[in-house]
């Protein structure tokens, strides 16, 4: 077997779905059986053949290897000399070339996609809109197949919902005359099975992005970007325990928007809502790399700033903030309340209290400051 030849592409990861023994024109198609004149001689029997590619589809743990093995495996069963398998990328109408099988390096760089595939004349475009294989006599025509002589294209089609949908096509090359007409529709089962493969992939890869989104969504808050109170609070839990296991400094600073009311009432929630919005971006750009930032209530933000530099960090914070431009002349700013680790507290909770207190220190003194208060000797 020739070897086969992976595009450089974007791998998607793996799937599983369903195909019956049908070819497209609802004629059953006998896998183990024997297949007619017309058809290469090879070692392996039908059934062995159409075993190896059903397990390439459902067992395949990497796309392009589950593609390359039916591409070849179809090369195999109709003695074509070259192959090509595309998969369509509907987001932008390209085909792009996933595997080779006996195809030059340079043909497959030149002919490596297929772009505007809703409107393109190349045969390879023109069966994945009509979703039908189609023989090519002159595979000059089929630019990933053009030393060929001959070229059999078959779609990769899919049903969703009662629609059939084209994810692609396998091209086939071959040196002299096409095979028989028997054996062609034979191998339609073998681009059944590569569908199979892409549609499963494209399910995988989207449950994975469904995933990662609802796990943003687990632990930031929708408002701001920030990480929200849960997660903030499993995070300072974790820096109290590593700083008393290492015997070092940790800040937490609370931060509240000054005057925050007022603002709802001149402008409406929607003021509200983009004050509480630029005041986190300040506050996001404004940390550094070892600190961390999230909503903690309505009006607060909290910061967790490893070392015994949390003070002037929170200072820096606050001025970020009076820089911004304010609302029909009424002015943003914050106040910061400041609790350190171990003097003020040896636990999240005394840390965040006494920080809750520091605050309401800063805002009834105007607002727009840096408040630390002490712990009290017992």
């Amino acid at each position: 077997m020739r070897t086969i030849a992976y595009a450089r592409r974007p791998i998607l990861k793996p799937p599983f779905a369903r195909a019956g023994p049908y070819n497209r024109r609802g004629v059953f198609v006998a896998l183990g059986g024997s297949v007619s004149s017309g058809r290469a001689n090879h070692e392996r029997t039908d059934g062995q053949l159409f075993a190896a590619a059903a397990a390439a589809a459902a067992r395949g743990d990497d796309l392009d290897d589950s593609l390359a093995q039916l591409l070849g495996l179809a090369a195999e069963y109709l003695g074509a000399t070259q192959g090509a398998t595309y998969i369509l990328d509907p987001d932008r109408d390209e085909l792009e070339l996933a595997v080779t099988y006996g195809v030059a390096d340079e043909i497959s760089a030149q002919a490596g996609s297929v772009t505007s595939a809703s409107e393109s004349h190349d045969p390879i475009a023109g069966v994945v809109r009509a979703r039908v294989p189609l023989e090519v006599d002159d595979a000059g025509h089929v630019a990933i197949l053009r030393s060929a002589s001959t070229a059999l294209l078959l779609p990769l089609v899919v049903r969703r919902d009662g629609i059939e949908v084209s994810l692609g096509v396998m091209a086939l090359g071959f040196a002299g005359p096409l095979p028989s007409r028997e054996a062609l529709v034979g191998a339609e089962p073998l681009a059944d099975l590569a569908a199979i493969a892409v549609e499963r992939a494209l399910a995988l890869s989207l449950g994975s992005e469904r995933a990662e989104w609802f796990d943003r969504l687990a632990h930031t808050d929708p408002l701001t970007g920030l990480a929200n109170r849960r997660t903030i609070d499993r995070v300072l839990e974790l820096e109290v325990a590593r700083a008393g296991r290492q015997g070092v400094a940790l800040s937490v600073a609370i931060f509240e928007v000054d005057r925050l009311t007022e603002i709802q009432l001149a402008g409406g929630n929607p003021a509200g809502d983009n004050a509480m919005r630029q005041v986190a971006q300040v506050l996001s750009e404004s940390v550094r790399l070892v600190d961390v930032i999230g909503r903690y209530g309505p009006e607060q933000f909290i910061l967790v700033a490893p070392g015994t530099d949390g003070e002037v960090v929170a200072g820096r914070l606050v001025k970020g903030v009076a820089s911004l431009p304010g609302f029909d002349g009424r002015p943003i700013s914050v106040s910061a309340g400041i609790a350190s680790f171990p003097l003020d507290g040896r636990t999240s909770d005394e840390l965040k209290a006494l920080a809750e207190t520091a605050v309401k220190t800063a805002q009834d003194a105007g607002g727009g400051r840096v408040v630390a208060l002490a712990q009290p000797a017992d």
